[in-house]
């Protein structure tokens, strides 16, 4: 494929010769007589690299570029690579131009080897940092990918520990990334506290099976054991560099916007974000999962709950979106299967 280059010069004869030398390179060469047709020039048209003239009547070369940058970041445009063509010999005319973005600079009268060899050097390195670029972004997709596949592991290790909450962390994962959605959350932050919503419970890691486990009612002792799994599940997460706000929803899942939760009685929006709504997720799943003494609740006494908590368990605009979500399951299939 043709490579683009636009030669934008008030001089015909310079026009001209650039033309010449550029085709006879294999390059698809258009020449514009001024800044003005630059512009209305890029709104329809691709340009892979721009010669540029500083001294033009009207728009002289840095007005131009100015505009075009603006333009382009308008218009959320890759910014076209530009080279300056210059007859003076300009220490403040390069410094000026360098700091608009310009990659270099040609002399006057231009030498057509020379000419030819930057355009095509300056190609050539702009499509290895494009090749480079996308290599990094494949290589961190995979990454993120093995990530994912990490974190999935570890939360059916955490859900494997306790016999009636087979797929708790996923479910709470997914319910956890609608309200985000719901909320406006970008789909960065969205997937963000899914991976908070995954390893929640990660703190049960440290807690025996046998408290875990035990189909009765608990005993002071050994609630106390479970009160500790957000603080196990703070420590394990908080090391991960990589990932600085996965341990968020781990501590604070069971704090209280009335400040009645723990392990660190935080309320309203000392709670983040993030935790408020895995709080919402998590305590929805736990209603709509199966337990060794009940069946899933029913859907009306779950909106019950939910609207009784708002205020005091959850944060209200949280519990509104999952009613909303409630509201729109007419036929109940949001529950452990």
């Amino acid at each position: 494929m043709e490579e683009r280059v636009v030669v934008v010069d008030d001089d015909t004869l310079i026009l001209k010769n650039a033309n010449t030398v550029l085709s006879d390179a294999g390059f698809k060469v258009t020449c514009l007589k001024s800044g003005r047709l630059l512009l209305d020039y890029v709104e329809r048209n691709t340009i892979d690299m721009l010669l540029l003239d500083i001294k033009m009547p009207e728009l002289d070369g840095f007005e131009t570029l100015i505009l075009l940058r603006k333009w382009e970041k308008e218009n959320a445009k890759k910014e076209i690579p530009v080279i300056f063509f210059t007859a003076n010999d300009d220490c403040a005319s390069e410094t000026r131009g360098l700091s608009l973005g310009a990659m270099d600079f040609i002399r006057k009268p231009f030498v057509p080897e020379v000419l030819t060899l930057r355009v095509r050097n300056l190609l050539d390195l702009i499509r290895l940092q494009n090749d480079l670029h996308a290599e990094v972004e494949r290589k961190t997709k995979e990454i993120e990918g093995l990530s994912l596949h990490v974190v999935h592991t570890l939360a059916d290790a955490i859900d494997a520990k306790d016999a009636y909450t087979k797929g708790h962390s996923g479910r709470v994962a997914d319910y956890s990334r609608e309200i985000a959605k719901r909320a406006g959350y970008s789909f960065e932050r969205q997937e963000e506290i899914y991976m908070m919503g995954l390893l929640h419970d990660v703190g049960k890691i440290g807690v025996p099976d046998a408290v875990i486990n035990k189909p009765g009612r608990l005993t002071d002792e050994e609630f106390e054991k479970i009160k500790t799994h957000p603080v196990r599940g703070d420590k394990i997460l908080r090391n991960i560099e990589e990932m600085p706000k996965l341990a968020i929803g781990a501590r604070w899942h069971h704090e209280r916007f009335d400040g009645r939760g723990y392990p660190d009685g935080l309320s309203g929006e000392e709670i983040p974000e993030e935790a408020r709504i895995i709080a919402v997720a998590d305590a929805y799943d736990a209603m709509t999962s199966n337990r060794s003494y009940r069946g899933f609740i029913p859907q009306d006494v779950v909106r019950e709950e939910l609207e009784k908590g708002s205020g005091t368990q959850f944060d209200p605009r949280f519990a509104a979106i999952m009613l909303e979500i409630i509201n729109e399951d007419t036929e109940y299939k949001l529950h452990e299967q």
